[in-house]
């Protein structure tokens, strides 16, 4: 019996096993990709980038809160696209600031600034002109390497008030 015991406490801190110091590192690694993946997804809203849908789940979800139209709402992959392109449109000089992220199990948090000049039509209001910013959080979840869903809150009142759509 005794050999057990030390063949167990052998094998508990032996190279390449469950209890090495290796795994917090190989965790942290994953952790990186992902806080990665999750700022190339909101740099996608940055004037002249180009959608690179491969990083998300074809199953993907995006919970708009609020959405731009009004109302709170879940999209798929398509629908998201393309209200990333129609701020293109609206928002061609848009720039994304990073300002804090966080990642534990398979959330990544962003917490963002977007700034940009108004120079087409954006949710029935004609081209401004005005440089605006505003700020939101993401929190996505992971699945496989992937991005499967994504719940974004921002801050809708600041944006619109700035582009006179409220007063």
């Amino acid at each position: 019996m005794r050999w057990i015991s030390v063949l167990a406490v052998c094998l508990l801190f032996s190279p390449g096993n469950a209890g090495d110091s290796t795994e917090p590192e190989a965790t942290t690694m994953a952790l990186d990709a992902e806080k990665e993946l999750s700022r190339r997804a909101l740099a996608m809203w940055a004037g002249g980038a180009s959608l690179d849908t491969t990083i998300f789940a074809p199953d993907y979800v995006n919970h708009q809160e609020p959405a731009a139209d009004g109302g709170v709402r879940a999209i798929d992959l398509a629908a998201w696209a393309a209200i990333v392109e129609a701020n293109h449109r609206a928002f061609p000089d848009l720039s994304v600031e990073f300002l804090s992220q966080v990642a534990e199990g398979d959330r990544v948090a962003t917490h963002w600034r977007f700034s940009a000049t108004q120079t087409g039509a954006y949710e029935g209001l004609a081209a401004t002109g005005k440089t605006i910013s505003w700020t939101g959080i993401q929190i996505d979840r992971f699945a496989n390497g992937r991005i499967a869903e994504s719940w974004v809150v921002w801050d809708k009142y600041s944006q619109f008030e700035a582009l006179g759509l409220v007063k």
